[in-house]
Parts: structure tokens; C-alpha cells; sequence
């Protein structure tokens, strides 16, 4: 993992937000998280080195579907879509806001680490333009 790969986890629960931070930190991954879309993108604008976000699918005030489009309009990052809607056509929804990815919840953690893995590993060669 490079010094610049930071996952920011947007998620308005707090325990899912603590078990996410311990299960990546257990893995060596660096997060931060928020607890709204709103605080979420403060942290993007200011932390050049976030390249993944974790975002809950379903938040009060803005969900994770606006969010994404505002998301991309500060900068191109990894998105991974995170539900507890697991419902036929979420994927597919997600996808379509402009997520790059989804899981749903209950986390399958080898699946996501696999995820974070893949999108760290294509893009290691880029260059920081930070």
C-alpha cells in the first residue's frame, strides 16, 4: 500500500464505522472515517491521499447515491458501494451512480479486501500529482 492510499469510510453508523476501522487496520490498510456524505467530502477535498471510499448506500440527509456524483466531482477515486440492500438490482444501481463497486453488508471481508487489493495493485505504478 502506497503512503497515498488512504480508504475514507462514509458510513452514519458508528459500529459499523468501528468495525471497519479495526478490520482494515488489523489488515495494515490506513482509514479515516465520516460519519455523514457531508463530512466525507470535507475529508476528500482536504486529503489528497484518500483513493478508496467505503459509502453507505443509505444515510440520512444525502445518500450514497447523490453522494457518488459529488464524490466524482471533486476527483476520480475508487469508490466501493457498501449496502445492506441486498436486493435484485442494487448492484446494477449502484454501478450505474458511478460506483466502481459493491458489496453488501454483512461484509464479506475477504471479498473486500480482494476489492481494495486489486485497485491498489493497478493502480501502484501511477504517478502522485499531489
Amino acid at each position: 500500500m502506497a503512503a497515498t492510499d488512504k480508504i475514507l469510510i462514509i458510513d452514519d453508523d458508528a459500529r459499523n464505522i468501528f468495525a471497519l476501522t479495526a478490520t482494515l487496520k488489523a489488515a495494515g490498510y490506513k482509514s479515516m472515517a465520516a460519519s455523514s456524505a457531508v463530512q466525507g467530502l470535507a475529508f476528500l477535498k482536504n486529503d489528497p491521499g484518500i483513493s478508496i471510499i467505503l459509502l453507505d448506500m443509505m444515510m440520512p440527509e444525502m445518500d450514497g447515491y447523490e453522494a457518488i456524483g459529488k464524490v466524482k466531482d471533486i476527483r476520480d477515486v475508487y469508490i466501493i458501494a457498501v449496502t445492506a440492500q441486498a436486493m435484485t438490482g442494487d448492484r446494477e444501481r449502484c454501478l450505474a451512480a458511478g460506483a466502481d463497486e459493491y458489496v453488501s453488508k454483512p461484509i464479506n471481508v475477504d471479498k473486500l479486501f480482494r476489492l481494495i487489493d486489486t485497485h491498489i495493485n493497478a493502480h501502484s505504478g501511477d504517478t502522485d500529482n499531489g
